[in-house]
């Protein structure tokens, strides 16, 4: 398929129906807007508007400000490049809206991706993670990597494996002959969205000492090999610059860029 049809698929499977959004978060439509959320002391909220935003763009942003700052939760407004109004990264920012950095959309078919042959160096092993323990370990690597903080990743993905076990799977790379509470040295996940047709890919970040040594292609690779076992026949990766180059190699297709705004409760009115 072209990246252009791989697109229109993404579009009509996944961005239209809200078929990637958290699972167990609450999600609502409300008019234009997508909506989804988790409520409590770390909880927070998600915002994509795929049909556009109608006669008045601003007065829908307003809107769902007023949403999350009713309930105290920070939430991001996640947009596409080709998203109308053309504008609408600086509307969000007028609105008090932060730009994050910008990420590529690749897509492809899996069968792409295991036409290439991928290997391990024989001093690691790939497994999946099996408890809390790797949870954590995971998280550490995360944390050291982008910062994006241990308890949170931990408790998510702790969460979400036990209560969404089928749709959910984790691995992590480690040494071969240390210990298993060794550090992870690669680490990555899968989500399927059932009904679909696509399995998105998560994570993938290594420890710097350990990159350019194919273990960043071999959890890919079999991530997909699990997709192709279950019936799924497309990736979707939310690429960094680091890993765009590494999947175009691969097989898979640059189809547009996406960008995050944040918005946190304790921005000024």
């Amino acid at each position: 398929m072209t990246p252009d049809e791989l697109l229109e698929v993404f579009h009509r499977r996944i961005r239209l129906p809200d078929a990637d959004t958290i699972p167990g978060w609450k999600t609502e439509h409300d008019g234009l807007v997508h909506r989804s959320y988790v409520e409590g002391p770390d909880g927070a909220g998600f915002v994509e508007a795929p049909r556009e935003l109608g006669d008045d763009p601003d007065a829908v942003i307003a809107a769902q400000v007023a949403f999350f700052r009713d309930r105290g939760l920070p939430f991001e407004w996640k947009t596409y490049a080709y998203d109308e109004p053309a504008d609408l990264g600086e509307r969000l920012v007028r609105a008090g809206f932060t730009a994050e950095e910008p990420e590529t959309l690749i897509l492809g078919e899996v069968d792409a991706i295991l036409a290439r042959p991928s290997l391990l160096p024989s001093k690691v092993r790939l497994r999946e993670a099996e408890g809390p323990p790797d949870y954590h370990r995971i998280a550490v690597l995360m944390n050291t990597l982008w910062h994006n903080g241990l308890e949170r990743i931990e408790e998510r993905l702790a969460a979400e494996a036990r209560m969404f076990p089928d749709r959910l799977s984790v691995f992590l790379v480690e040494e071969a002959l240390k210990e298993p509470d060794g550090p992870a040295l690669t680490a990555a996940w899968v989500r399927f969205h059932p009904g679909t047709g696509f399995a998105s890919l998560w994570g993938g970040g290594t420890l710097p000492e350990w990159r350019r040594q194919g273990l960043y292609s071999a959890v890919l690779a079999h991530r997909a090999r699990l997709a192709k076992d279950r019936g799924y026949e497309f990736l979707r990766v939310d690429a960094s610059e680091d890993s765009r180059p590494i999947l175009q190699k691969l097989g898979l297709h640059a189809v547009t860029t996406t960008t995050p705004y944040a918005w946190n409760p304790d921005t000024p009115t």
